[in-house]
């Protein structure tokens, strides 16, 4: 089974531009939390709290976000 086009790809997923743009922030999003993370000393307050709420946002609001988002457009076409 050969898809001619990407877009195809991405259709057939469920995924429109702005999913992958939410996840596209996500991944950023959680890339920003590691590199704060290894920024600081053992026991900074970048180490120890904001690097994890950047990960926590990241990983558990921003990624499952990107896979449940629809527009209203696409509701209204069902």
């Amino acid at each position: 089974m050969k898809i001619k086009n990407k877009k195809n790809i991405f259709q057939s997923l469920g995924m429109t531009k702005q999913n992958i743009n939410i996840f596209l922030l996500g991944i950023i999003v959680i890339i920003i939390g590691y590199i704060l993370l290894a920024v600081g000393d053992i026991y900074d307050t970048i180490s120890m709290f904001i690097s994890p709420i950047f990960l926590a946002v990241g990983y558990i609001i921003i990624l499952p976000l990107s896979i449940l988002y629809r527009s209203k457009d696409s509701e209204k076409e069902k």
